[in-house]
């Protein structure tokens, strides 16, 4: 393994083995090199979609479900090299594409390409990916869709169980219902009265949010809760074009008291005002209606007016306007006081005048079809659930609404458009999106990942976006993005009983269906957990779901839903926490160390690895801590690795990524059992002092899951028999106040701002779990030493084996731990494990016996799979 040396490399930071050596900026006298560009910017998905919708453009044919005949152009994602933004668009133009928009400041271009010049566009230098506008489904997130079918792991109760009560009015804050408590929000708020979310600002990028729910009416101090809701579709996208009904194309210049539509002959009665433009397109309503619905926009000042009750008189409707001006919503439909769902059908309007042609002006209904957005903003932010206590992680923010997705799908266009606008546009501190795809390809290296990663840079504003639903080895896009927080599925014992009815032995575990890394390219992802079951609001006039196992129903206006989906508004809502009790510090980190703080902290679940968790459970009050000492992010490193897998030749760098990956079969490079390799692994120092600095590594073998999980998720005898008896609740953190001298947190020596320089190994011991708290006496579990032979000089890069020190999210996968272990001459003392357990951990996969141990500490998939999870910053625990 080579020392560090500086170098002007990638801005990415990256990992290796235990220990990446943290984030992000380059030193002061380097400049960035050129980005460097996949062989193909394109991809054989999106290669393949265009040619379908050539196909389908040829052949005037609609897709399933369309409005209309698919166009003879496809809207397509460009990520330009950054300062060449203008220069790329005009040469695009010259091709005789149209550039539909642009963004400097992230180097963006949409553009709708007419399919014979989508190669000449993918030549031209400056543009570095593109992908092709696409419909992705939203996976069915209700307990009794897709998700829960691939199993829980739970079983019924035996009947000597009462079964749980539903939520209700009396329900406390901590519940296992919104299990905001597990990830510490409910205690730190408790504790911290106004570090509730107040003065932060969430963007919600989903199916929209529910204006009237009165879980989202307000926050803690009486504001309004839903700032602004708007749609990111456009109907100039391609995949809007096609599937987004609520837009209609007004066009048709009319004038009253009268006027007649020449298509259906029907009799409209209009105000007498000049500039009157008129439209009526049939739509479905989530309520059932089908029918057309007339919408009249007065030129003047974008005012507009909708026929809600059908009677084809605009005279007794209300003059509208975007919501964010006065905050007007409609009603399409009357609702039945006899059923339990509500009939009529909230809307707002909005406006677009820049369409592709001049004479026609676009004018959006704004109504939501799908309950996912609503669920999703609720669990970031609702405040009195039910009526009374329960909330949502940060109940004193703001929210913003984007829409980009309805119930066909979402455009990708969409995606991307409304999450820059959210960020330039909006004035929110962080940004939820619980929506991606599953490519085949998960390098994170998409036009949409590249755009994302400039935008939280370019910004400040985090994104939090799902992990995905897909299982193994399959973590989706955009969450791929190395400055993206990727979040898994996490679910307790209490939660499934309390959501599913099912009891289980684990007290915490991943969701079967929560998507797991690594990344194409050895990239480490996800990043986090967070809870990913939840009883949250919902649209009114859509169905409330539930499980019938649990024995109770929930009432309009709310249902439990599972997924990814659930887990990233925990985290995003959780980071909103953080930022409230920031700003009333007067403290302002940045993304970079937003991230930090939160992977530092982390609580790794016990018994889960880590392709599946990454660095562990989101800890606000841990995260908290490392924001309030201002610890910063530490050096940025990247990562120069081997890669084989059947797709690494198509790597930026053919088999060549940020982390060791082996994924192939032995007869193509890959490992046969039994069989120890050196792999040749570079990092390369991108930020900090000039010149070269040394990096203390240690090994040490720690059992997978205990310290902090153990602490923090109740099974603290596992790690710990001498512990003196602690809070009944688990989730309350310790030592509040002045901490007892025999608990007293032991010191290093090393400075903040440092990374792991002077006495890295004292410090990751200091803020190690079990080290808070540590009562005299205390048992560890047990550590292996590792002896270096005499004469060996220290190796110069931080080893942790039960997470990186520093690193971005996505960047750097460790190395195998046998081949580490040869590569540094370091050998165990003893055999780790008695055979069968060694057997059962690895041994049978091809890992010796005797690294067996330290193959389960470091979190180990087997072969091919990451070992350890990074974290960021000097003060990692």
């Amino acid at each position: 393994m080579p020392f560090l040396r500086p170098t002007v490399a990638a801005i990415a930071t990256a990992a290796l083995a235990a220990g990446t050596l943290s984030v992000s900026a380059l030193p002061a006298a380097a400049a960035p090199a050129p980005q460097p560009v996949a062989a193909d910017k394109l991809g054989a998905h999106d290669r393949a979609l265009i040619k379908q919708y050539q196909q389908q453009s040829r052949a005037r044919s609609a897709q399933p479900d369309a409005l209309r005949a698919t166009p003879d152009f496809v809207t397509l994602i460009v990520a330009v090299q950054e300062g060449r933004t203008a220069a790329v668009a005009e040469e695009i133009a010259a091709l005789g594409a149209e550039v539909t928009r642009t963004d400097a400041e992230v180097g963006y271009v949409k553009v709708n390409a007419p399919f014979a010049t989508v190669d000449a566009l993918l030549a031209l230098d400056g543009v570095v990916a593109v992908d092709a506008d696409e419909l992705l489904q939203l996976e069915d997130v209700r307990p009794d869709g897709e998700l829960t079918g691939k199993g829980h792991g739970g079983k019924g109760g035996s009947g000597a169980r009462k079964l749980p009560a539903g939520p209700s009015a009396k329900t406390p804050d901590a519940n296992p219902y919104m299990p905001t408590g597990e990830t510490g929000s409910a205690d730190f708020k408790k504790r911290h009265k106004t570090y509730d979310g107040r003065g932060v600002t969430i963007g919600i990028m989903d199916s929209g949010v529910d204006p009237t729910h009165p879980a989202l009416a307000k926050t803690t101090t009486g504001e309004r809760k839903l700032v602004d809701t708007v749609t990111g579709t456009d109907p100039n996208n391609f995949i809007d074009m096609l599937f987004d009904n609520t837009w209609q194309l007004v066009s048709r210049q009319v004038s009253g008291p009268k006027y007649t539509d020449p298509d259906t002959r029907n009799v409209w009665t209009l105000p007498e005002e000049e500039g009157l433009r008129f439209s009526a397109k049939t739509n479905t309503l989530p309520n059932g209606f089908t029918g057309k619905i007339g919408v009249l926009h007065r030129d003047g000042d974008d005012a507009v007016r909708v026929d809600t009750d059908g009677d084809l008189d605009f005279t007794d409707e209300e003059l509208m306007r975007p919501y964010a001006e006065k905050h007007q919503v409609g009603f399409l439909g009357k609702d039945d006081p006899a059923t339990g769902i509500n009939e009529s059908v909230p809307f707002t309007v909005q406006v677009k005048r820049d369409m592709l042609s001049s004479s026609v002006i676009g004018v959006a209904l704004n109504y939501i079809d799908v309950a996912h957005g609503t669920h999703v903003a609720g669990i970031t932010a609702a405040h009195g659930m039910f009526g009374g206590k329960m909330d949502g992680q940060a109940p004193g923010a703001k929210l913003v609404s984007m829409r980009a997705c309805h119930s066909l799908g979402c455009s990708s266009a969409a995606l991307t458009d409304g999450m820059i606008d959210l960020a330039h546009d909006h004035g929110v501190d962080v940004i939820n999106m619980s929506i991606g795809s599953s490519p085949e390809f998960n390098d994170g290296q998409s036009a949409r990942a590249l755009v994302y990663n400039r935008l939280v840079k370019e910004s400040g504003v985090q994104l939090f976006i799902s992990g995905g639903n897909s299982g193994a080895n399959t973590i989706g896009d955009p969450t791929a993005a190395d400055q993206v927080v990727s979040v898994g599925a996490s679910v307790s014992a209490d939660t499934y009983w309390a959501n599913y009815g099912s009891e289980v032995k684990a007290k915490r575990d991943i969701f079967p269906f929560s998507s797991r890394g690594p990344r194409e390219d050895g990239g480490f992802k996800p990043d986090i957990t967070a809870p990913g079951s939840a009883v949250a609001p919902t649209p009114s006039w859509i169905a409330p779901t539930s499980v019938a196992e649990t024995g109770y129903t929930l009432p309009a206006g709310y249902s439990m839903m599972n997924g990814t989906s659930m887990a990233s508004p925990q985290a995003t809502g959780a980071a909103a926490l953080l930022l409230s009790a920031a700003g009333q510090k007067r403290l302002a980190p940045s993304p970079a160390e937003l991230r930090a703080a939160i992977y530092s902290s982390a609580a790794p679940i016990r018994g889960v690895t880590a392709i599946a968790q990454g660095r562990g459970q989101f800890d606000v009050a841990g995260a908290w801590k490392h924001l309030e000492k201002r610890n910063g992010t530490g050096d940025a490193v990247t990562v120069s690795a081997p890669v084989c897998t059947p797709l690494s030749g198509q790597l930026v760098t053919p088999h060549t990524g940020s982390g060791v990956f082996n994924s192939c079969a032995p007869t193509t490079g890959g490992q046969k059992p039994g069989e120890l390799r050196t792999y040749e692994v570079t990092l390369t120092r991108t930020s900090g002092k000039a010149g070269s600095a040394p990096y203390k590594l240690r090994a040490a073998h720690r059992e997978a899951g205990q310290g902090g999980a153990d602490h923090r998720q109740g099974d603290r005898e596992a790690a710990c028999r001498r512990c003196p008896q602690r809070r009944a609740d688990d989730r309350q953190p310790r030592h509040q106040g002045r901490r007892p001298a025999r608990h007293a947190r032991r010191r290093g020596r090393g400075r903040p701002g440092r990374g792991l320089e002077g006495d890295g190994r004292l410090r990751a011991e200091r803020h190690h779990p079990l080290h808070r708290g540590r009562p005299r006496g205390h048992q560890e579990p047990r550590r292996e030493a590792l002896r270096r032979p005499r004469g060996q000089p220290d190796p110069l890069v931080g080893l942790r084996p039960d997470r990186h020190v520093g690193g971005e999210g996505g960047r750097g996968h460790p190395l195998l731990l046998q081949q580490l272990l040869r590569r540094l001459r370091l050998r165990p003392r003893g055999p780790l494990l008695r055979r069968p357990e060694a057997r059962r951990l690895g041994a049978g996969r091809g890992v010796p016996a005797d690294h067996a141990g330290l193959l389960r500490a470091l979190h180990s998939g087997g072969l091919g799979h990451p070992l350890t999870p990074p974290v960021e910053g000097p003060g990692a625990k």
